[in-house]
């Protein structure tokens, strides 16, 4: 199917003189890891289908610098987030979509203070956006009457105010929204964030992950739905962890829509 996207450079776009409505932040796990690109795809699908004029940097995008920034190491963020900035306004660039809650978080809370001011959302933001525009339909499709929970990422939830968009797409779909007893100001961290998506644990009776996975299956879903990769993945090894593989689906919401849509 990747065959059929279409993905255009900020550089494309400058050799034409034209400036893309949006740029794409796609994010190291969107770029690199095997289960995040298919979200990325999923994200590119619905912008396509909706005539979304977007661009991505490609292979000048580089980390924010949110890992280091998390691990204590200030040098190699600012490092790595003025090499970004000086891309970025290279391009003039207004407006940053990403699916990514900690690129999200960075690029929006942290840039401006180094000279990088940019209108920054969240993709579930973006999609709600498209939707009251009427760029966008959602229709119910085979998650119509599923049971779903949110998990919220940190960096769009508590540190960022973000509820609403995720779950308002997740009604559009028909769906049986339940909620777990930790969500929304009162959520429970993934066990992902602050680079520790990147080692083991510290020594302890349960992983994080293993801790909000339960809470998850207490309430009994068809799908846990996520807008943030790195929650995703944690999700998923907490339900191998506890479940049949394969018998709880751990899903962003973006591929909810385009798989909804057969996109």
């Amino acid at each position: 199917m990747s065959e059929t996207l279409k993905v255009p450079t900020m550089a494309e776009y400058l050799a034409q003189g034209k400036q893309p409505e949006v740029l794409f932040w796609v994010g190291c796990a969107g770029s690199f890891d095997d289960r995040a690109k298919k979200i990325t795809k999923a994200f590119a699908r619905i912008l396509n289908k909706a005539n979304v004029d977007f661009a991505v940097l490609g292979a000048e995008e580089s980390c924010t610098g949110d890992p280091a920034k998390r691990a204590g190491n200030e040098f190699l963020f600012q490092m790595q987030a003025v090499t970004n900035i000086e891309v970025l306004n290279g391009y003039e660039v207004k407006k940053i979509v990403t699916a990514c809650p900690h690129c999200f978080n960075t690029l929006k809370n942290e840039y401006p203070s180094l000279g990088g001011n940019y209108e920054v959302v969240h993709h579930t933001q973006f999609l709600k956006s498209l939707l009251d525009d009427g760029r966008l339909t959602v229709e119910g499709g085979k998650f119509k009457g599923k049971r779903i929970t949110f998990h919220d990422p940190c960096y769009l939830g508590r540190a960022n105010g973000v509820y609403e968009a995720p779950r308002e797409l997740l009604r559009k779909l028909d769906v049986e929204l339940v909620e777990m007893r930790k969500c929304k100001t009162n959520g429970l961290c993934c066990g992902a964030g602050g680079a520790q998506m990147f080692k083991e644990p510290e020594p302890g009776n349960k992983d994080v992950n293993i801790e909000r996975t339960e809470q998850a299956l207490e309430v009994k879903p068809d799908v846990i739905a996520a807008g943030c990769p790195f929650c995703n993945t944690m999700m998923t090894d907490g339900v191998k962890n506890k479940e049949k593989e394969g018998s709880i689906e751990v899903m962003d919401v973006a591929e909810m829509i385009a798989s909804a849509e057969e996109l």
